[in-house]
């Protein structure tokens, strides 16, 4: 017995072994699902080519912050040491002078929300504890690429994506 794409239903094939679906109305109504998904395919296909790098860095930076809280989880505010009860992903070089340290994981850290957006970042405790959190080297080494530029590009901006949707599943299974 096969299950009618349409309906759902089983039903025994009548006219020929590929049979999709159990009758005339229900061959009408895949036709109309099949129509719909080609036409979302489209529609999608459409609506990715229209998005300027802006809107590709705005899905980015938020594949990108959702992994640094899940890799800070249970951590405290690396500024108050306080544990979040709003949980940001706050940058100690900003996300919007800083191009080039903008998806940089040393530059990004678990921080509670009061800190990072009523306190703009709380940067003086923020740096003693980032220094303590990965050292010296690699602080300064924040502070040497701070100077330069960044200029992505969409398809840059799309492996980045990849990138942290790919860390996150593998922080989520790790988790489990």
């Amino acid at each position: 017995m096969r299950k009618c794409k349409a309906c759902k239903q089983p039903f025994e094939p009548k006219y020929n072994s590929v049979q999709a679906v159990c009758g005339y109305k229900c061959s009408i109504e895949y036709a109309k699902q099949l129509k719909e998904k080609k036409w979302k395919k489209e529609k999608a296909k459409i609506k990715s080519d229209l998005m300027t790098l802006q809107d590709w860095i705005k899905i980015a930076q938020t594949h990108f912050n959702k992994y640094i809280r899940l890799r800070d989880k249970g951590q405290p505010c690396i500024s108050c040491s306080k544990p979040a009860k709003k949980e940001n992903a706050g940058h100690y070089y900003n996300a919007n002078n800083h191009w080039v340290l903008r998806f940089d994981e040393d530059n990004v850290h678990l921080q509670c929300e009061y800190c990072n957006t009523h306190l703009h970042g709380n940067l003086i405790p923020y740096r003693e504890n980032l220094i303590k959190k990965i050292g010296v080297e690699r602080f300064e080494r924040l502070e040497w690429v701070s100077s330069n530029t960044a200029n992505y590009s969409i398809e840059d901006i799309k492996t980045i994506i990849e990138i942290y949707k790919d860390k996150c599943k593998q922080l989520n299974n790790e988790k489990l």
